[in-house]
Order: C-alpha cells, then structure tokens, then sequence
C-alpha cells in the first residue's frame, strides 16, 4: 500500500540536455504527425531565411533524398565554428545540442528574426536518428555528426544512413570538427547545410512530408523576402524534380498570386512603412552574468498589399519576420481594426450617396462587411517578436496592435481620401460591396432573430408582467426597465411598441454583491431580467443571443432612483458583462423641470435637468423679457409625466437624452462596485468619510 514514506527523492528525474525534448516532443513541436514531422523543417529554413533577411543569404537549396532525408543548405555566413569561451564548445556543437542557444537573444547580430527562441536545430537535432551539418568558412569546410542529438562520429564517413555505427562523445568532453579545406576556386564560399534523418521511433507512422505543404511554404517566403532564391530538389523517385521560386514584387506579387482566380474589384494597394514602440527587455549583463530588464526602443517595418475581389471570400495571410501567423495575433488585430474605421469614415464622408442604407442609426458596418472578397497580405518585420508559444501561430507582442493601427491609419486615409478619377472609379465599387453586405448581414439577422425570438416565446413563457415589442426588429430593439406600476402605464403610452418594450420592476433590486447564485435565481426581479433579456448568466452569458439592443434604466431622477441604477449595473457588471464591455446598457435621464412659457411663446415648454441648470434658464428668459408661468413643476417620478411628455423626454429616439454606460476601466470599475457594494462595511464607511467634503450635492439630480 502507497503512503508518503515512499515518496522521496529518489523518485524524482532530472532530464538533462536534449533528453526533455526526446521525453516530450510535442512541448516543442506540437504534435508527432505530419505536422509536426513539417514543422521540424520549418525550424531549419526559417534559420536560413533568417540569413536572407539579414542580407548575407540569396539561395536556399531544400533536398529531399530517396531514403527519406531532407538536406536544407544555404549560402549565409555559416554557423559560427570558433570555441564559445563558456562552454568551450565550438558554435556548432553549442547550437545543435544546447536549447536556447544561439545569435538571436538581443545582441543586434539579427534584427529580424524568426527563429528567437534558439530551439530549432537543437531541437531538430534531438528528434532525429542521425544529422551531419556542414559549414563553409574561412576557406574550409567544417562538419560534424550528431545520433539522437548526441555529438560523435561515425565509423563509416562514406555512408552518410542513420544504421552505421557510431561513435558518442565521452560526457562532458567537447567534439572536434572535422575539417577539409575548399577548393582554391570556391575559398571565399560561406554557407550551412543541414542533412538529416529524422527519428521514427519519436514520430507518428503515418506522419510523412507533404510536398504540396512545403511548396506553399516555400513560394511564400520567396514571396516575403524579396531577391532570395528557393529551390526544391525531389530525388525520392531517383529522378530529379526541381522547382525553383524568385519574386521581385514581394506583397503585391503574393496578393496577386493569392487573387488570380477570382474577378478583381479594385487595384493592389501597397503599405510600406516603420513605426516605433518601447518595451522592456531581459538581457544579459556580462558583468554579472545575469537577466537584467532594460526599457528599449525598438523599431518594425510593416509591408502590406491588399485588394478586394468580387468574390466573398477572405483570404488573409500574415507574417512575422517571414513566419506564418496561421491564427493572426496583434499585427492582425491593429490592421482590421484600422482598416474598418478607415472604411467606415469614408462611407461618413460620401454618406450622401448611400442614405438610403442608413436610415437607422444604429446601422454601421462591421468587420466582416468590410472582409468579405478581401485579398491581404500582412507582414511584419521586427526584433524579438513575442509569439504565443514554440509553434509561433499567433503574434503576442501588445504594442504591434497600436504601432499597427496607427500605420495603417496614415497610408489607407491617403488611399481612400482620393479625388482622382482612377481611384475613385475603385473606390466607389468597393463601398457599394461593402453597403451591400451590411444589408445582406443585417437581414439575415433579422430573419434568424425572428425565428428564434419566436421559439423562445412558444417554448419559455415570458413574466407576464414583460410588455414585450413586436418581433422583426432585433436590431434597434430597446427593453426600458421602469421603476414602478405608476411610470409603466404612462410609459406604454408613451413607447413606440414596434421596437420598444417594457419591464417594470418593484422598487430596490436584490444587491447581488451580497447574494448567493441561488438567491439571485430565486429572486423574481433578478431572474425576470435575466430571462427578458434572453443571453443568460454569469460565464454562460452569450451577447449574440441577448434579445435587446439597448437595456435601458428608465429610473426616477432622485436618490431612489440612482440607488436602483446602481443595483441594475451590480446585476449587468457581475453577471451579464457583455452588456456594459460593448455599449448596450443605458441610463434614461428624465427632466426635472418643466418651464411653460406664456405671451407671445404661448405653449411652447423647457425642461431643465438639475436644479443648477434651472436657475441658468430662468435667468436667460428673463434676460430676453421672455415671461413664463412662475409655477415651475418640479417632477418628484415619472408618474407625474403624461404620455407625451414622457415620450418627448425620455423615450422618442428623436428627441431623448440617453447616457451610456461604458466600462474604459474594468479593474477600477470592479474595485468600487466592491467598495460599493460589497460585504465589507468598514472600508465603505471610510470611504464615505474621505470624500464627504467632496461631494457635490447637485450630482444628486443627475
């Protein structure tokens, strides 16, 4: 029987060298498939594109052998063969069998680079039977052999498969490398070649190398990187097959590569600029030998092609130093994010032609309006990208989002903002399509929206006392929360029942904060409110299926009524905060006054918000001699309004005053909604106490 005793150190293991990357592969890799078995390639070219774009490499040679090997040489500087002083291992060996080693840590030796994390060969190396690394320098050409990523030699040079016999490096004891000079004709000649058989044992059996895989992956970079040569040797069927690929054009080739089956709506359009950003870096002090954090500048360089074609599908390809970024990440983010404010300021600037689809103001266009037929490349050069993990899919770095956008602002406004007739003959196309697919979107919407409020009603009866709006209008569809029977039956009056519903509540809500999920779900208000607006609760909150556009607190204009404000948004913010994060929670903010005039401005009347602006109004009537009925009705709720008036204050969309309740920061606004209304009394009360000379008794009115 297991018990404690039996559990000491002498069960713990400590993998040493590349012996974690054998044990877990997929940490490093991501899968033992195909996949994974492709990305092993991936890490050894993207070290010879990191050469191409540091200007020393322009051919790279990728050879696939009858055996199943795979040779990747370039003509770069080489990797360095000189003794590293610490380790005391030549810089070969240094990079092949040690993990995060290598040239690209901060010492401005690359200053674009895919390969950061210093993994890629050494991890490739782990991971297969046998590798024989060449390197051309200093007039000579130095190699040497490494079996399951363990340095050594083989008995038999000449027979380059990985079942010969080898030879391991006595531990702890550094590996010479085998030297023979160049030919005197080739003496100047630099470059590396890696040769290497990967390990099946460690991998999938039905993993294998996808040649359509690798030549997209190939043709790309050429594409990426302009005036590198990529080429593609296929020995495996002891015939030579070679493909060869060489741009010029970079993006805009690649873009019209990506859109050459597909009817062009518009030109290629180029963004080619450098921003700037600062960040804090780990480097390392020579002196002490340790990580030091230093705030750096650092400098990107964004090289961006797009066009639309008539089509509707998307096709976004992005890049980071060459390297794809299958699931995007910042760089992605600051560009669309750009892009659609861009699209949509220009559809405000020619408004006039495309009133017609605008009738509603809650109607604008979205991202996937502005997407829909888009051809876009978006690469990004910079220095020590933050990729969200080993396989680098997405960009993380946070600053490439505004650095980005910014870029992107300044090139498309020149782009869009055009009054040439060329351009504009692209233009106008292009925002006709995107009008288009905001109609399509918008009454798609409303057509499933319809379908589903209707099952929602037939198959979960709603609070009988919900005075619900006709369905059809889900998009500018508002839910009033009134405060008490007396403002509901002015209030339906007064409301536009197309669109508009109405909840009344009782008083003072349940203070969530201080509430169990258990008696809030039994609580009538709160579970009404969370059923009327249909998105559910807490993390299962889903906005896309919330039934209301606006959620509206139409409350009376006093303390009580801010008090119940303030326990809807305990409600909203704790446990529908989608709600506030994208806009769709208001406040109505009904007059307090109501100013009749008399003599020649008989019937006409003023409302007045606060009693500050009261005292402003009357002193500017009679400033301009205009009189009027001296009997001020103060309003003490909105029972006291009558339909009109309501409706002409508080609910007509053309006439209103709304006040939106926005989260800009959502670490504070949950420190005071606990400080608020939390459990603890004492910090309530200090805070109470502190800012007591502070207040300004007018904000009681608003």
């Amino acid at each position: 029987m297991n018990d404690a005793t039996q559990y000491n150190a002498t069960n713990l293991s400590i993998l040493e060298g590349l012996d974690a990357v054998r044990k877990r592969p997929g940490m490093y890799i991501g899968t033992t498939g195909t996949l994974g078995l492709m990305h092993c390639l991936w890490e050894i070219i993207d070290n010879s594109v990191d050469e191409a774009l540091a200007g020393f490499c322009t051919a790279i040679t990728v050879t696939l052998y009858p055996d199943g090997s795979i040779e990747v040489a370039d003509n770069g500087r080489g990797i360095p063969v000189d003794i590293e002083p610490k380790t005391k291992l030549s810089g070969v060996e240094l990079v092949l069998t040690r993990l995060h080693a290598g040239a690209k840590f901060g010492n401005n030796t690359y200053q674009s680079t895919g390969g950061l994390h210093g993994v890629g060969l050494s991890v490739v190396n782990a991971l297969s039977s046998r590798l024989h690394v060449e390197v051309d320098r200093n007039g000579n050409t130095y190699s040497m052999d490494f079996h399951n990523g363990q340095p050594g030699t083989y008995t038999d040079a000449n027979d380059l498969t990985p079942t010969t016999h080898f030879k391991k490096t006595r531990k702890g004891q550094p590996t010479a490398l085998h030297v023979v000079p160049l030919p005197a004709n080739h003496v100047d000649q630099t470059g590396t070649r890696i040769h290497y058989w990967l390990d099946h044992d460690i991998f999938d059996r039905h993993a294998h190398f996808d040649t359509e895989l690798l030549l997209k992956h190939i043709q790309q970079t050429a594409f990426l990187v302009k005036n590198l040569t990529i080429t593609l040797r296929d020995l495996r069927d002891n015939t030579l097959q070679e493909t060869c690929f060489h741009y010029d054009g970079g993006t805009q080739d690649f873009v019209r590569h990506l859109a050459q089956t597909d009817t062009p709506l518009t030109d290629i359009w180029h963004i080619e600029d450098t921003g700037t950003y600062s960040e804090e870096e780990q480097i390392l002090d020579p002196t002490t030998n340790t990580l030091i954090t230093q705030e750096v500048e650092c400098s990107c360089t964004v090289d961006v092609s797009l066009c639309w074609v008539k089509g509707y599908t998307s096709k976004i390809r992005s890049f980071v130093n060459a390297i794809e970024t299958p699931n995007g990440g910042t760089h992605v983010d600051g560009f669309l994010s750009s892009l659609t404010k861009q699209i949509r300021k220009t559809l405000n600037d020619h408004k006039k032609l495309f009133k017609n689809a605008f009738k509603n103001s809650d109607q604008k266009i979205e991202r996937t309006d502005i997407t829909s037929g888009l051809i876009a490349v978006i690469s990004l050069y910079m220095q020590e990208p933050q990729f969200q993990g080993q396989t680098k899919d997405a960009l993380g770095t946070p600053q490439i989002r505004h650095v980005m956008a910014d870029l992107t602002d300044h090139s498309m406004s020149s782009i869009l903002n055009t009054d040439k007739k060329k351009d504009l003959d692209h233009l106008m196309p292009l925002l006709e399509k995107i009008v288009n697919e905001m109609q399509a979107r918008l009454k798609a919407h409303q057509a499933k929206e319809i379908t589903r409020r209707k099952n929602i009603i037939e198959t979960s009866a709603m609070p009988a006392k919900l005075s619900d709006c006709l369905p059809g209008n889900d998009d500018i569809s508002e839910l009033f929360i009134v405060e008490g029977d007396s403002a509901l039956g002015t209030a339906k009056a007064a409301r536009n029942s197309t669109f508009q519903a109405l909840l009344p509540i009782r008083g003072k809500i349940l203070n969530v904060r201080k509430a169990s999920q258990t008696q809030i779900l039994n609580n009538a208000e709160c579970s009404a409110i969370i059923q009327v607006i249909g998105g559910g609760a807490g993390t299962d909150f889903d906005l896309s299926k919330a039934r209301y556009d606006k959620i509206i607190m139409m409350t009376d204009a006093d303390v009580d009524g801010a008090h119940i404000r303030i326990l809807l948004l305990t409600l909203f913010y704790r446990y529908m905060k989608p709600l506030i994060e994208e806009g769709h929670v208001y406040a109505a903010v009904p007059p307090l006054h109501r100013i009749t005039l008399a003599g020649s401005h008989k019937g006409e009347v003023l409302y007045t918000y606060s009693e500050e602006e009261l005292g402003d109004k009357l002193s500017s009537l009679d400033q301009q001699k205009i009189t009027y009925n001296p009997d001020i009705q103060r309003y003490k709720g909105l029972g006291e309004m009558d339909a009109s008036q309501l409706a002409e204050t508080t609910m007509d969309p053309r006439t209103r005053l709304l006040r939106r309740i926005r989260l800009t920061d959502a670490e504070r606004a949950e420190e005071i909604f606990e400080l608020l209304m939390g459990n603890k009394v004492p910090p309530r009360k200090q805070y109470i106490i502190d800012n007591a000379d502070a207040f300004d008794r007018a904000k009681i009115d608003y």
